[in-house]
């Protein structure tokens, strides 16, 4: 009987867990470039009481055996990388990735980290930087006398100066991971390469798989209130059942003990 009360625990802890996620999915609902994430459970281990095929009497085996569960855990939070919808900002600094692909940044320590957020800026020196102030990778700097800047699908910034005279300061360049659910999350909407993620690939937006770049929209969160919602409901009602299981339980263990009176 006891063994009902750990068991529920874990599965209460589990939806726990997945109504955090939600809450960081429903929070996040229009963050620039933000990718929902979903948890993953597992069962854990069995106690088997018999083995299945198990002879239980000359010549007979029974077709099943008999086990006992020990409940759920979360097994990891994957990151959903289906595209969000495309905001018309009309502001030529502000970019999306049409298809696969990230933005490369550099922070101040000289570390390369990755987004999908391309609503871009120009600090005091003319360089490109993100919202947060960090550089684009390669860095990419637009002449004090520009008087226009534009950015090609193909990732290329032209600008025009004061005589009328475009020319081509930089490329932005995007990568690619081979598991891009496997980056890690360090806030500031950006994302870190670790083991999981695979080495990334540089490349030319538009060229070999690698996304188009849209000049003038910003990519939306993907994350749809709705489902959210639905899922935050099925999580509470799975939290509900599983402390009734330790009531009943409990109410079990309840008349259990009052035999003896």
């Amino acid at each position: 009987m006891l063994r009902a009360f750990s068991t529920a625990a874990t599965g209460m802890t589990a939806q726990q867990m997945l109504v955090d996620v939600i809450a960081n999915n429903l929070a996040n609902i229009n963050t620039t470039g933000f990718k929902r994430s979903q948890v993953d459970f597992q069962d854990l281990l069995y106690e088997r009481l018999r083995e299945s095929g198990t002879e239980v009497a000359a010549g007979v085996t029974s077709p099943g055996g008999l086990e006992i569960g020990s409940g759920v855990r979360a097994a990891s939070t994957t990151k959903v990388f289906t595209p969000g919808e495309f905001q018309n900002t009309g502001r030529k600094l502000d970019i999306a990735i049409r298809g696969d692909g990230f933005f490369q940044v550099t922070l101040p320590n000289g570390d390369i980290r990755y987004t999908r957020d391309g609503a871009l800026q120009t600090n005091a020196n003319g360089q490109l930087v993100t919202t947060t102030g960090y550089s684009i990778e390669p860095a990419i700097s637009v002449p004090i006398d520009a008087t226009s800047i534009d950015i090609g699908k193909d990732g290329g910034v032209n600008v025009t100066d004061a005589a009328g005279t475009t020319s081509v300061v930089g490329t932005i360049q995007l990568v690619r991971f081979p598991n891009p659910s496997g980056l890690s999350s360090e806030g500031d909407n950006l994302l870190a390469e670790n083991a999981a993620s695979g080495t990334p690939t540089t490349g030319t937006a538009g060229e070999s798989g690698f996304g188009s770049i849209q000049s003038g929209f910003l990519e939306k969160s993907n994350v749809q209130m709705v489902t959210e919602l639905v899922n935050l409901i099925a999580a509470e009602r799975a939290y509900e059942t599983n402390s009734r299981t330790i009531k009943a339980g409990d109410d079990m263990l309840r008349t259990a003990t009052g035999i003896v009176r």
